[in-house]
């Protein structure tokens, strides 16, 4: 091939490279802002049991994905990680998942040309009446094999304006999949501290039934020989009762914990019994970190940005349809009447063709696409930043829970103790006959509720450590969610919403 010849190829190399790049239109995507305090306010207000917020230090801070390991509590730990197996939120929220990844590949398809194969095989009869060809009445035959190839190239960005938004979706499908799987192990911790705290109620309450059975007694034989009325005896055996059923509602409670958390890890509540334990778990102190860390911490924060971000997109899209779309075909294949001449020379049939087509009116259909796609963009901005504030709520609502239920704690255990002492001396008074019984039944019913009201304030705070670490994110971060190339190219996740395990085990198909 000659100078011209080689001048041609390079010119129609570059001008396929030129289709092939194009330009993008619409706005390129600049993550809005966000209102983000510099501190978190109640962080500063000291409690009774510490002297106020820290900084979380390497040594102090939550195992990232295992944050439930700061009850310590090894019972939590195997329930917890069941939440990976069999939770059916969470097989659906990885499904979305997988579906947000297979429209990455569907928009993606759109950047190159379409191939189809055709083969046909034909025998007809013309008609007698007619002058065709061949003479009328001809029967004839007709093989064809052809091969057509149609390609649009994206010269205005439009399919990959696609794609952008397509990633972000998945994006934030995988972000949606961290904080549905944060909140059902948030749910399940939650369901267990209570249930532990049933327990300490239960341990509680039958302390309190022996001792008022044998209250009861004494009482009982004390009227039997005089020194007391049946007045006594109606007044024992009814605190008795009382105490008895507060116990069985204990149980009751007990029971639809434990049915909660057998739903939460897949589970029929007939297949799971958690035994009774006799210790109790303990109020962790939980490291907080900065506020401004919160933007990262979150994923259900890192959902609505990428939300931001694939509305931002679909501007663009929106936008390219203002462009004329160019579209090029090729077609090249064999044609013969006689199967045995298909595959010669002579038999090739071929073409190249181009066409472009612009929108000349449309009554403002463009335009109201336009329209519509930046509205919902503004929407999505508006919505990530009401996440954001919200966030900041939860966490100032459940640090501020965090001090004051510490502070009522210290204040009801001091009351415990000056009501146990009150029931010691009354109960010393009335034997020495300087009381009547019914000073005894208020002293310990005063004794009792005292005792029942810490034990709920316990559970209260460790129900509220819970939702502190939720609030914070718990150990997931931002750098978790997939990045734009692992998607498009379908390589494995590199990130840790679920165990590495767990994709597999998940689809079961």
């Amino acid at each position: 091939m000659g100078e011209g010849g080689r001048k041609f190829r390079r010119a129609a190399a570059v001008t396929i490279a030129a289709l092939v790049a194009g330009c993008t239109v619409g706005p390129d995507y600049d993550r809005p802002e966000a209102p983000v305090p510099a501190a978190f306010k109640e962080a500063f207000k000291p409690g009774p049991l510490d002297k106020g917020w820290r900084e979380s230090r390497p040594n102090d801070a939550i195992d990232r994905g295992q944050w439930w390991s700061i009850y310590r509590d090894p019972v939590l730990d195997r329930l917890e990680r069941q939440i990976d197996i069999d939770n059916q939120n969470l097989k659906a929220a990885e499904a979305n998942f997988r579906e947000a990844e297979a429209l990455v590949a569907e928009a993606r398809s759109g950047l190159f040309p379409t191939l189809d194969l055709n083969a046909s095989a034909l025998r007809q009869r013309s008609s007698g009446n007619t002058a065709v060809p061949g003479g009328p009445g001809r029967i004839a035959n007709n093989f064809q094999t052809t091969l057509n190839a149609s390609w649009v190239p994206d010269l205005w960005g439009a399919v990959r304006r696609q794609i952008e938004s397509n990633v972000a979706t998945a994006q934030a499908d995988a972000a949606t999949l961290a904080n549905v799987r944060l909140a059902a192990q948030a749910s399940l911790a939650t369901d267990y501290l209570q249930l532990r705290v049933q327990d300490e109620l239960a341990r509680l309450l039958t302390a309190e039934v022996k001792a008022f059975t044998q209250a009861l007694q004494i009482t009982h034989n004390q009227y039997k020989g005089g020194t007391a009325d049946q007045s006594a005896v109606a007044q024992a055996q009814a605190q008795l009762d009382s105490t008895r059923a507060q116990l069985t509602a204990v149980g009751v409670t007990r029971a639809q914990l434990e049915h909660a958390i057998a739903v939460l890890i897949g589970k029929p509540p007939a297949q799971l019994t958690i035994a009774p334990v006799e210790y109790v778990v303990a109020v962790p102190l939980i490291p907080r970190g900065m506020a401004s860390a919160l933007l990262e911490r979150r994923p259900d924060i890192a959902a609505a940005e990428r939300q931001v971000a694939a509305a931002n997109a679909e501007i663009g899209v929106d936008v390219a349809a203002f462009y004329p779309t160019v579209t090029l075909s090729a077609d090249y294949g064999v044609a013969a009447e006689m199967l045995r001449k298909l595959f010669r020379t002579a038999s090739r049939v071929w073409s190249l063709g181009s066409s472009a087509t612009q929108t000349i009116f449309d009554a403002g259909l463009n335009n109201a696409k336009v329209a519509e796609a930046e509205a919902a963009y503004d929407a999505s901005v508006a919505s990530y930043r009401q996440t954001v504030l919200t966030a900041f709520q939860q966490v100032e609502d459940e640090l501020a829970a965090e001090r004051i239920l510490a502070e009522q704690a210290v204040a009801q255990d001091s009351a415990v103790a000056a009501a146990r002492q009150a029931e010691k001396i009354i109960n010393n008074q009335y034997l020495a006959g300087t009381q009547a019984y019914t000073a005894v039944i208020v002293a310990e019913n005063t004794a009792l509720t005292d005792a029942v009201t810490a034990v709920n304030i316990r559970q209260s705070r460790l129900v509220a450590s819970v939702a502190l670490i939720e609030a914070l994110g718990g150990g997931w971060d931002a750098s978790q969610v997939p990045a734009q190339e692992k998607i498009e190219t379908d390589q494995p996740l590199n990130f840790n919403p679920i165990p590495p395990t767990f994709p597999n085990g998940m689809k079961g198909r």
